[in-house]
């Protein structure tokens, strides 16, 4: 609960400097009477152009935002449904081949969240997602065409989703906008910094209010631009990164699907290097 409340606010530690900045300037500014520009009602249609385009930066990042927060769901489910058809073939005809899927399985969600961490590359993601193929042939004699095929529809899924996401986290959502944005809002806080603006109370009211906004929604935006944003030990490095526990239970659950049929379970990226190792 304490993190979860950090997260909330971490925006607004991050603003806070920059608005108590703003603050001091504009108190000095007012001491030294250097305030050449009279205050003038173009400022309300400055302000209204800048939220406009800040408007539509958010807009078209958080369309891909909450793309962004189905994909780790997806993920969890194609993989667990190539799961669950592993299960079936292991307890009908009692194939290993089905098991070691299981485990490769158990693996490519170690590798998948090292990646998201960036502990991994993603080659050895779609390394993982390739290493199904020497199970998919070894399922053929055991099974129906139409079991493999099914599987080989959830494998297309899995890489589909990872090429998505990779695209998301390397593409900056338009960005002469972003440039164009954060020079607007600078150029409007100048402006209003150089205002002269009385009582001088309301001035630095005034000024630090929509500095506070403006930076705010820059800060925002751009950590919307990138949901996939974690550290090294999977902490989020944003305020608006995406939930990865999907696939982090989707580990938990193999681990206890693996231990109930009599294997150990697996740590992830080791078993699926040693596989992918094996297969190639």
């Amino acid at each position: 609960m304490p993190g979860q409340v950090f997260q909330r606010w971490r925006l607004l530690v991050k603003v806070a400097p920059v608005v108590l900045v703003v603050a001091l300037v504009k108190l000095v500014l007012d001491d030294l009477n250097w305030e050449p520009i009279p205050l003038s009602p173009l400022y309300t249609g400055l302000l209204a152009a800048t939220v406009f385009l800040l408007g539509f930066l958010l807009a078209g990042t958080l369309a891909d935002y909450k793309e962004s927060e189905k994909l780790p769901g997806d993920l969890a489910a194609s993989m667990e449904t190539i799961a669950d058809e592993c299960l079936i073939l292991y307890r009908d005809k009692q194939a290993r081949p089905a098991i070691d899927c299981l485990r490769h399985i158990r693996g490519l969600v170690g590798s998948l969240l090292g990646w998201f961490y960036g502990r991994q590359a993603t080659g050895s993601v779609f390394t993982g997602i390739r290493g199904f193929n020497s199970f998919f042939l070894d399922f053929e004699p055991l099974t129906q065409p139409n079991f493999i095929v099914r599987l080989k529809q959830e494998q297309s899924a899995i890489r589909r989703m990872v090429i998505r996401i990779e695209t998301i986290r390397d593409t900056s959502f338009v960005g002469a906008g972003y440039a164009i944005a954060e020079l607007a809002s600078v150029l409007l806080v100048l402006g209003l910094l150089l205002t002269e603006i009385s009582p001088d109370a309301a001035a630095v009211f005034i000024v630090s209010i929509i500095t506070f906004l403006l930076v705010y929604v820059i800060f925002l935006i751009k950590d919307l631009d990138d949901p996939f944003e974690f550290d090294l030990n999977g902490r989020e490095a944003g305020a608006a990164e995406v939930s990865l526990k999907p696939v982090e239970d989707l580990g938990q659950r193999l681990d206890q699907e693996i231990e109930v049929i009599g294997a150990s379970p697996v740590e992830g990226t080791p078993e699926l290097t040693a596989r992918t190792e094996t297969t190639t």
